[in-house]
């Protein structure tokens, strides 16, 4: 793939199984080919500012915001989970000196102390801890923004599927306080 002129790019679906090493097929791919933005080269040039692939999910939380034309210039933003391709990379993008940037960003995970009280005075918290139901409305600013990353398959005897899908937010319950949430389904 990465010597085909015929293919621009592509992604490596994560997360791999366990016996092969995500990092090293990730490493292998040609960095003008990652469309996903993984590759250490990308990851890089996103730090500095520099054109390059973002992460898909980050750059979709981005691209949200944009659209609803949610301000994040000097707001505090609450990043939970830190994982290398949402947690991490979209807490630089808030961050970054960018038209949807500029934001105040604190990046939580599941060993931070007194984890509500952060979560609490975020003015935009996205959410993207890998557990399903994590945060409660106790955990959220009254009018803040809430965007759930999550993504949970819940068997389900009512769908076709046999599943559905559900987030890491409490959405019926933080829905109440918030002056917008992402479902999910239908958000990020």
């Amino acid at each position: 793939l990465n010597h085909d002129d015929e293919i621009d790019g592509f992604i490596v679906q994560v997360p791999l199984p366990g016996h092969i090493n995500e990092q090293r097929i990730i490493e292998a791919i040609d960095p003008r080919k990652d469309v996903d933005g993984f590759h250490p080269v990308n990851l890089g040039k996103m730090v500095l500012n520099l054109p390059c692939f973002l992460p898909a999910t980050p750059m979709g939380v981005i691209t949200l915001l944009e659209r609803y034309n949610i301000e994040v210039e000097g707001k505090n933003c609450v990043v939970l989970g830190r994982s290398h391709n949402v947690g991490m990379p979209i807490s630089i993008l808030l961050s970054r000196k960018a038209k949807t940037g500029n934001g105040t960003v604190t990046l939580c995970h599941s060993f931070t102390k007194d984890l509500p009280s952060i979560t609490s005075a975020a003015d935009i918290l996205v959410v993207a801890i890998g557990k399903l139901g994590y945060v409660t409305a106790g955990m959220v600013k009254k009018n803040a923004v809430v965007v759930d990353v999550g993504i949970h398959r819940i068997p389900s005897d009512e769908t076709k599927s046999g599943f559905r899908v559900k987030g890491d937010v409490l959405c019926d319950e933080v829905a109440k306080k918030c002056s917008y949430i992402s479902p999910v389904p239908g958000g990020v």
